[in-house]
């Protein structure tokens, strides 16, 4: 008696791990109780009239942003040669895209700003990350409210990532993240 009374903690503890491997299902019970994570299944999609936009390539050809679904995942970027914190962002987005372009597509959409001032910027800085102006309107899902705005889309138009504001875009937590995704 006096042993299950000092071992009490150790024996209830015992008595869970054996639940957890013995009774099937109690372990992703108890990870969705304890531990919530999103799952990409209910991750937010994107519907097939969103990706109807006619963009005007500055550094590639003219493109359908309809034409990057069901291929690869899409890193699709909202910017302004206008916004500091896109500028900011631009060196580390360049980077990953050398380094991840075999990967996944990249669609950078410059907003509000003159063809002219944007193929100055590419061009200056050496830039070789797709860039597009849009042609078309762009729907409401994915139109940004804030740049820069950056998703990253699996290939079937679900929504993996959403970042709204300056990233580093070269660390390695968002390479692994892309090699976890985009395989």
């Amino acid at each position: 008696m006096k042993f299950f009374r000092k071992n009490i903690i150790y024996l209830l503890l015992l008595g869970v791990l054996a639940a957890i491997f013995l009774i099937p299902g109690a372990k992703d019970f108890l990870k969705d109780r304890f531990f919530p994570v999103a799952a990409i299944e209910e991750a937010v999609h994107v519907e097939d009239t969103a990706y109807d936009i006619v963009l005007k390539g500055i550094n590639v050809p003219d493109a359908n942003f309809k034409d990057f679904k069901g291929k690869k995942t899409v890193f699709l970027n909202f910017w302004g040669t206008w916004c500091a914190p896109c500028r900011e962002e631009w060196p580390t987005i360049e980077a990953l895209y050398e380094s991840r372009k075999d990967k996944m597509d990249f669609v950078l959409i410059a907003m509000m700003d003159k063809e002219e001032d944007v193929r100055k910027f590419v061009e200056e800085k050496g830039y070789t990350a797709p860039v597009y102006l849009a042609e078309s309107p762009i729907s409401g899902k994915i139109l940004p409210k804030v740049f820069p705005t950056t998703f990253i889309l699996d290939k079937n138009g679900r929504i993996l990532l959403k970042e709204t504001s300056s990233k580093d875009w070269n660390t390695d937590a968002v390479h692994q993240f892309i090699d976890r995704i985009a395989p």
